[in-house]
């Protein structure tokens, strides 16, 4: 199939390749659509190498001519996870990479997906510069799941994130909890670099969550807790978990928030976090 490569995981530099050549695609999560012996839709679904079943199916490709036979490959694919499209920071100015991020999108929501959210992609790169570290906080391992959990619930009663919410709607405020820590758990970074963050007289302020994702560093998680908020110890967790990463070697740190969370993105800009995709989610 002939596509010029404007949008999706391609524009991340990563080739389509199966785990057998050194990448990390399954062939029997591989579809396409077939129409006369030719190849005219075409979707992989992605997980990590230790999963049963998809994460996510983040490799889609239709022709803005031929968007039906998108429908039919995700309707017939038997896959019910999200789908994240991939796209330049400034795909809405680029007719052709937007004519092909429409394509796709409307496949999904005609195959019954509905747009989830728009986010913000960012990398951190040395020439940015380190945050500096306001050191109002003190950071502590927590090693104990029912601790973080319950702080994982203090800072989901009042989230701005949507998948937080979706989780919420599914099935209330402990499967939002449960599903970062599944994350936590899922990231092959250690699960002691998982921290809590405390005022100097010993209260909670947040929680904040340097990791290794399946493909480098990245922000995992930064949270306050309700009561804490106001303060700006978001930025204080964003600027810890980036010299936490960095003195363990990281060049380069991933890291997202949802375009409508306005606080959070003055936090990865103020840090020096410049937006380098965007990330559309569909459910």
């Amino acid at each position: 199939m002939d596509d010029p490569g404007l949008v999706g995981r391609v524009i991340t530099g990563v080739d389509y390749r199966t785990v057998a050549e050194g990448g990390d695609y399954d062939p029997a999560w591989t579809w396409v659509a077939l129409r006369a012996g030719r190849v005219v839709a075409r979707a992989a679904w992605w997980g990590g190498p230790d999963d049963e079943k998809p994460v996510n199916l983040n490799w889609f490709d239709v022709p803005d001519d031929d968007i039906e036979a998108g429908v039919a490959l995700l309707e017939q694919a038997p896959y019910d996870v999200e789908y994240e499209l991939i796209l330049p920071a400034d795909w809405t100015e680029r007719p052709e990479a937007r004519a092909a991020a429409e394509a796709r999108m409307e496949a999904a929501r005609r195959a019954g997906m509905r747009l989830l959210v728009e986010r913000f992609r960012y990398r951190w790169t040395p020439e940015n510069g380190l945050p500096e570290r306001p050191g109002r906080l003190e950071f502590r391992p927590e090693p104990d799941d029912a601790v973080v959990l319950d702080v994982l619930r203090r800072v989901h009663s009042v989230t701005l994130d949507a998948h937080a919410l979706l989780a919420i709607e599914q099935g209330g405020i402990d499967q939002a909890a449960q599903e970062e820590l599944d994350f936590f758990h899922w990231c092959p970074s250690p699960r002691e670099w998982l921290q809590l963050a405390y005022t100097p007289d010993g209260e909670l302020a947040g929680i904040h969550v340097p990791a290794y994702n399946r493909t480098g560093p990245c922000i995992g998680f930064i949270g306050v807790v309700p009561e804490q908020r106001g303060h700006g110890y978001a930025y204080d967790l964003l600027a810890e978990s980036t010299h936490f990463l960095v003195e363990r070697g990281a060049d380069a740190i991933d890291a997202a928030t949802d375009e409508g969370n306005f606080p959070m993105a003055a936090n990865f800009k103020k840090a020096g976090y410049p937006v380098t995709q965007k990330r559309v989610h569909w459910v």
